[in-house]
């Protein structure tokens, strides 16, 4: 049987774009530009030969085809994510850590999370920042700020307010398994060990 299915990367673009309803938001979480997720939703909209989006002055809207559009799509992906995960071996999940230069990974013993997970090949970039996130070179980040930055989820990793450790992850897997599981288990780790959370303080 042959689908008649559009590009991929267009129906990527225009689910991104329809959950956030911003194309910029959508750029962050597939790793490309704004623009390139524009062209790919033209692009669809002209193959499909509707409109689903409404483009309003710093405002996207979807359509009513947009509206109908987006959950069967959506379930699509769905779909495709679970066959994927039931395919793979339970040890070939790889997860790619990257880690601010001035951090001490020491205070995270990752040896512990690699012996309650043995499913998760977790594997660390030192140093690494939001370049290396936005080009897939790794699948989450420990960053030093202030946690804001649009189309990622931001936690905090160390207590207190103003700049910190956190750990940012693109909202489009952010729900993913193995960064849920790395999540929490740094969550825990923390809880459980106070004294990680401190900084060393200047001296002199």
């Amino acid at each position: 049987m042959t689908y008649a299915l559009p590009p991929l990367n267009a129906l990527r673009a225009f689910e991104a774009a329809a959950r956030h309803l911003s194309f910029k938001m959508a750029a962050h979480e597939l790793h490309v530009t704004p623009a390139a997720v524009g062209q790919q939703v033209k692009a669809l909209e002209a193959r499909l030969g509707v409109q689903l989006f409404e483009r309003l002055h710093k405002q996207l809207i979807l359509t009513e085809a947009g509206q109908a559009y987006l959950p069967g799509v959506s379930e699509g992906f769905r779909h495709i994510a679970d066959a994927t995960a039931q395919l793979k071996p339970a040890a070939a999940v790889l997860l790619q850590l990257g880690v601010h230069g001035s951090f001490d990974l020491r205070r995270l013993k990752l040896a512990e999370f690699r012996s309650a997970h043995l499913e998760i090949g977790l594997q660390v970039l030192q140093p690494a920042g939001l370049h290396e996130l936005a080009e897939g070179k790794v699948d989450l980040l420990i960053a030093r700020g202030l946690g804001h930055h649009p189309g990622h989820r931001c936690d905090r990793v160390n207590e207190g307010s103003g700049l910190g450790d956190w750990l940012i992850a693109p909202e489009g897997t952010a729900d993913c398994p193995e960064v849920v599981s790395f999540r929490e288990w740094l969550r825990a780790a923390m809880a459980e060990n106070p004294l990680a959370n401190r900084r060393p303080r200047l001296v002199g």
